[in-house]
């Protein structure tokens, strides 16, 4: 026993003297970490996946880590993982244990290119990276997919390829994820874009998705799309669209999408013969995402005439209508934007009015999403234009659901039904009989005008010319306090909103003494201002206004001494008859209370 007892007493010792040598160890390698070689530590590891099931994979650039290095970081990892707790737990990579492999295989490759003739600067690779300590609540996939970007910079093409096709394993859907604006100006400023040119011409399609999902995702930026313009890659994309590899014709569509904004791209797209193919993917609505970035597509070259001529050669107008019942919203708003656009022309309000349009975009308006309010708002307005359309439109309920959405707190809700209004105000049989209807409208609409937002406002004046057309609904809106309301926001610069204002001023002079109540409210010498104005449209309005205000002496005086003679007898000889007569008019005003000023004093 007393043998046995020894021997237990040597064994114990001898595991102590190893725990505490383990001890020693740990403290010089967090030593280590914390102190002077930590530099020399994070420039040779890329911290690239990390696998929920397994240890994070940490491979150096010079690929020289020894198996002991890699035990005493999977010690030091372990205890710090325990601290983070179930916070961290839950944000750790959604990336799958099969990719996982298959991203490390990635980077394997990357990092036997890039070593070889690796062109970051020591200075550059030395830096710490603060943010990730300072914003250490980040999924790993974000700094991961930092990582990645910095090999778009290393000008090798064949590491390039390999770390886009690396980040398309990852969920780019996902808000993390978005590789920023910073991050996006690096890869146009380290010339990626030319690149990724060269790379669109390949026939490889595996390359290509990654290639043009990288473009899809940059291209919300106004100097990519200026870029990829240069480089001619409308015409690469337009041509993958008749791809048979449906994710491929997702980003090439989304791309084009991004890209439409500018008027050249759209140009591009109808002549590389981008239009038949957009229409055609039209009928397949299998793919909900390809569908969205679709109709996506097809809502922003409708921008342009042109093209919405050729998509009503392609019945793309009938295929629309058809979008409108069973969609997911992120493809009706593209839908209902394409129609908006589309039926600017009379032609192609006649095929959705008979399409049976009408009643699913009406449907439309008692939605909650805020762009798709916005979109089916103007599409609804547009098609009120068609006195026919209108009736159904009214039958629907329509106008009183266009009027409720004046009460929705988003602006561009609120903005984009007034405007629709105006059509439906215009064309309506009883317009007048049908504004009063509404309880409490008329007082709504005035109140806008209170507003902060210069398209709401330009839009309510807009609808008030329209309903000061009827002389109750003008003596309505008058005793609400129409006049103090648009005089006070006679003192501004914006020519859509001086139209519309100027517009409003001229109709409501004609009810009691409004044409005095506008010279009290100090809202003459103001528009005389606007006919300076590089604007034809607010000469116009304008002149029209100060032709009925002119009907009061007082007026007639501000006018005067405003040099609003002269600005008018410019405009007498303009080829626009409207703005002719309204400039005679109120001249010959002026000069007749001038003219009885004269006699009075002599007699």
């Amino acid at each position: 026993m007393s043998k046995h007892a020894i021997d237990f007493k040597e064994q114990q010792k001898e595991t102590d003297q190893l725990g505490e040598a383990a001890k020693e160890e740990a403290g010089k390698l967090q030593k280590a970490i914390s102190g002077s070689d930590k530099k020399t530590l994070e420039k040779n590891q890329i911290n690239f996946v990390k696998n929920p099931m397994a240890k994070r994979l940490e491979p150096s650039l010079n690929w020289k880590v020894t198996v002991d290095y890699k035990d005493r970081k999977s010690s030091v990892k372990d205890s710090q993982e325990e601290k983070r707790g179930a916070k961290t737990e839950s944000r750790r990579s959604s990336v799958p244990a099969g990719r996982a492999q298959l991203l490390r295989k990635s980077v394997e490759r990357i990092e036997e290119i890039v070593s070889d003739s690796s062109s970051e600067s020591e200075e550059d690779e030395e830096t710490p990276d603060h943010r990730q300590e300072a914003n250490a609540d980040l999924p790993s996939e974000y700094w991961q997919i930092q990582k990645l970007v910095k090999y778009l910079k290393g000008g090798n093409q064949t590491a390039t390829v390999i770390a886009l096709c690396s980040m398309r394993d990852f969920n780019l859907a996902q808000e993390t994820c978005h590789k920023s604006y910073a991050n996006k100006e690096a890869i146009r400023k380290a010339g990626g874009i030319p690149l990724l040119a060269r790379l669109l011409k390949t026939s490889h399609e595996n390359m290509l998705i990654p290639v043009v999902g990288t473009l899809q995702e940059c291209a919300s930026e106004e100097s990519y799309r200026a870029a990829i313009k240069a480089e001619r890659i409308i015409e690469n994309l337009v041509k993958n669209l008749s791809s048979e590899n449906e994710q491929l014709q997702e980003h090439c569509a989304m791309a084009i999408y991004q890209c439409a904004e500018d008027e050249e791209t759209r140009d591009l797209v109808r002549l590389h013969g981008g239009l038949k193919p957009l229409a055609s993917l039209l009928n397949n609505t299998d793919n909900k995402e390809r569908l969205a970035a679709v109709t996506g597509a097809v809502w922003k070259c409708s921008i342009s005439k042109e093209n919405v001529t050729k998509f009503r050669e392609y019945k793309a107008i009938e295929t629309l209508v058809g979008l409108l019942t069973d969609q997911p919203e992120e493809v009706l708003v593209n839908v209902v934007g394409a129609l908006g656009e589309c039926c600017q022309e009379y032609k192609n309000r006649v095929i959705v009015r008979r399409c049976g349009g009408i009643q699913p975009l009406v449907n439309l308006l008692v939605g909650i999403n805020q762009a798709l309010l916005v979109n089916v708002t103007k599409a609804v307005g547009a098609c009120a234009v068609d006195p026919e359309s209108m009736a159904i439109i009214d039958r629907l309920d329509g106008v009183r659901l266009l009027w409720s959405l004046l009460k929705n707190p988003h602006p561009d809700v609120k903005a984009s039904a007034a405007w629709a209004l105006c059509p439906c105000i215009e064309n309506a049989k009883d317009a007048g009989e049908m504004v009063r209807s509404f309880v409490g409208g008329l007082e709504l609409v005035v109140n806008l005008l209170k507003s902060d937002n210069k398209e709401v406002l330009a839009s309510v004046c807009a609808a008030i010319t329209n309903i000061a057309k009827d002389k109750e609904n003008l003596a309505v809106i008058t005793d609400h306090g129409v006049v103090p309301l648009l005089s006070k926001l006679a003192n501004t610069n914006n020519d859509q909103l001086r139209r519309h204002l100027a517009e409003a001023i001229s109709r409501c002079c004609m009810w009691g003494r409004n044409r005095v109540a506008f010279g009290e409210n100090k809202a003459v010498a103001p528009l005389v201002r606007y006919l300076k104005s590089n604007d034809t449209n607010v000469h116009r309005a304008t002149a029209q206004a100060l032709y009925q205000l002119s009907e009061d002496a007082d007026n007639c005086i501000i006018m005067h001494e405003n040099g609003a003679v002269k600005l008018l007898l410019a405009m007498v000889g303009s080829p626009d008859q409207e703005l002719q007569e309204a400039a005679a008019g109120c001249i010959s005003n002026i000069r007749r209370l001038a003219l009885a000023t004269e006699k009075a004093r002599y007699t």
